[in-house]
């Protein structure tokens, strides 16, 4: 199918699991009902960003995957023939967690899942405290609705998970995300901090010739008193030579449906041919941690 929408879900989150899956689903079958083909939720939608501090209570909110948040979406994509990219909290063992993304198909079946691979370690970020770094790889999807690719928020920093992802022919690629200001920070370092984050992700589909789809959250969330984190939305979509074709706002609940042409993806590739003129022979050293 060359036309495709994209349903982008952005909103809050409360303390509530339950509420925040309840509201979650009834935001995914709206973008359905509205004409969302892909409709891809933000990062680890059922709690408040619990990350910003080590407390091992927090496990209790994982989950198996395939387990009920799963299924309930598999339900929902089946029912409107649309396909779903969720991200959730996957207790994988006792002991063994993941920041895992599934992809369920438009008839759907569980294509498969996507595990976090790039974990950070900042202030209120502390994600190595509850999540094992990938061990899918980077992978890309045939869906009813186009090929894509799934990386999850500090994925959407590296080049490499972007390119390696597009090399397996993903069209779009979805990054579920939660980001936001430390408030403290946000007059000095604000605007830039959102900045660099937009553009290295449009630089994305600039290299890869691909849409690019950044799904965040909105409020601030203080689950330790104190400033918390201030979350700055702003939710969009990139085409397929970086430019914005949609974005959310900073502080609104939305449901964003963006329609995009995938015929674009062979054409910005033909025009623009990086993956031709790339240099395999003379990028060794990308599998070192620093080349001295």
């Amino acid at each position: 199918m060359a036309k495709v929408t994209l349903g982008l879900l952005q909103h809050a989150c409360s303390a509530d699991p339950a509420a925040n899956l309840k509201k979650t689903l009834a935001l995914t079958e709206r973008a359905a009902k509205q004409g969302a083909n892909i409709i891809c939720t933000q990062e680890l939608f059922r709690s408040q960003y619990f990350c910003q501090n080590e407390d091992h209570e927090n496990f209790k909110l994982a989950e198996p995957i395939p387990g009920p948040s799963t299924q309930a979406f598999q339900k929902i994509a089946k029912k409107h023939g649309v396909v779903i990219v969720a991200s959730l909290f996957e207790k994988r063992a006792s002991g063994l967690y993941h920041n895992t993304a599934v992809i369920i198909d438009a008839d759907g079946s569980l294509l498969g899942i996507y595990r976090k691979m790039h974990i950070p370690d900042d202030p209120l970020y502390y994600e190595k405290f509850y999540f094992t770094p990938g061990d899918t790889g980077f992978r890309a999807w045939n869906t009813k609705f186009g090929k894509i690719g799934v990386l999850i928020c500090w994925d959407q920093w590296y080049p490499e998970g972007a390119r390696l992802t597009a090399m397996q022919g993903a069209e779009i690629l979805f990054y579920p995300t939660a980001i936001g200001w430390h408030p403290q920070e946000k007059a000095e370092y604000g605007v830039n901090q959102h900045g660099a984050w937009e553009t290295i992700q449009r630089s994305h589909a600039v290299a890869n010739g691909c849409y690019v789809a950044a799904i965040n959250r909105i409020g601030v969330e203080t689950p330790l008193g104190g400033p918390g984190i201030e979350f700055w939305g702003q939710s969009f979509v990139a085409g397929t030579s970086g430019q914005i074709l949609a974005k959310a706002s900073i502080d609104r609940e939305e449901i964003m449906l963006v329609p995009i042409e995938l015929d674009k993806v062979d054409v910005t590739r033909t025009h623009w041919p990086f993956l031709r003129d790339r240099r395999i022979d003379a990028y060794g050293d990308l599998t070192k941690r620093f080349s001295d």
